[in-house]
């Protein structure tokens, strides 16, 4: 594993930003400064840190995350993350994605439909839910970091390597998730179906009527199924998933202000550029990285 870190620390990779490796499923992140709270939107995955440490919430939940303490996401969340990191000290880490297919392969082979932990919450389990670092996934994963300096190791291990994260997971403490997603009938299932939407449709004029349909729920069920799981609002998820995507739109993709904002479904300028500096602390402009331009 050491190795691997000497490696991740040597290559030009942008702050935060997740790289593919030779396991698709797989892929690294290096921070190297200090980066204050602000929200992210994180994909389905099991996340490890190899190196460094972060704080992150969600909603009044403040989460573990460091060498000790892995996260298992569920579904695709907006959280905010604080990062521990320098150019000394970079915080290095590890995602594992959460492949479906395989996922309902494990649970078929477990044979019981509440799992290996066998005495799950009936209620549905919250989007991301962290996890103490024990020696079976400590040991999956330094095999993990192993084989992907080697393309031919990954090819011939790299999917195998997946499953037994997906597996253990399953053997822990937070295996409910992941039961409760491949339980397509049940209402985590159905949140999971309605962020799903929410990914895709979130320019679009979205109300929670709408999203309950999808959901096949009644509103106040929705609404407090929805709230349970992601430990915000509908309508506040929706706003932090255009806000995110517009900022993305700015930061990557050169994208004017007023052009983001629209794209994403906002019809006021002025009040996109109010909440988006409400959520990341600073307006729009300052994403922007071309000189003299300032937002409306």
């Amino acid at each position: 594993m050491d190795g691997l870190i000497e490696t991740i620390k040597s290559l030009d990779i942008l702050t935060d930003e997740p790289v593919k490796t030779n396991i698709p499923a797989v892929s690294i992140f290096k921070s190297i400064n200090y980066m204050p709270r602000q929200p992210f939107l994180y994909d389905p995955s099991v996340c490890f840190l190899l190196q460094g440490q972060k704080y992150i919430s969600l909603g009044e939940d403040h989460l573990p995350y460091d060498a000790d303490n892995y996260l298992v996401i569920s579904v695709v969340i907006p959280m905010e993350a604080e990062v521990l990191a320098t150019p000394e000290n970079p915080v290095i880490g590890i995602l594992v994605d959460i492949e479906m297919s395989m996922l309902h392969e494990l649970i078929s082979i477990t044979g019981h439909p509440f799992g290996l932990s066998g005495n799950l919450n009936q209620s549905a389990p919250k989007a991301v839910e962290p996890a103490r670092m024990d020696v079976h996934m400590k040991n999956t994963i330094e095999r993990m970091a192993g084989c992907l300096k080697s393309k031919v190791e990954a090819r011939a291990l790299g999917d195998g390597l997946v499953r037994e994260v997906l597996y253990r997971v399953l053997c822990g403490p937070q295996a409910s998730a992941l039961y409760a997603l491949a339980n397509h009938n049940g209402p985590f299932a159905r949140i999971a179906h309605v962020l799903k939407v929410i990914q895709t449709k979130y320019a679009e004029k979205l109300d929670i009527e709408y999203l309950a349909g999808e959901a096949r729920m009644g509103v106040t069920a929705f609404h407090q199924s929805f709230k349970q799981v992601t430990s915000e609002s509908p309508m506040q998820y929706l706003k932090k998933v255009r806000l995110t995507q517009a900022k993305d739109l700015i930061m990557r993709e050169k994208e004017k202000v007023y052009i983001a904002a629209d794209t994403v479904g906002y019809e006021s300028t002025s009040q996109f550029s109010r909440e988006f500096k409400r959520l990341f602390g600073k307006p729009p402009s300052a994403f922007t990285g071309i000189p003299g331009f300032v937002d409306d």
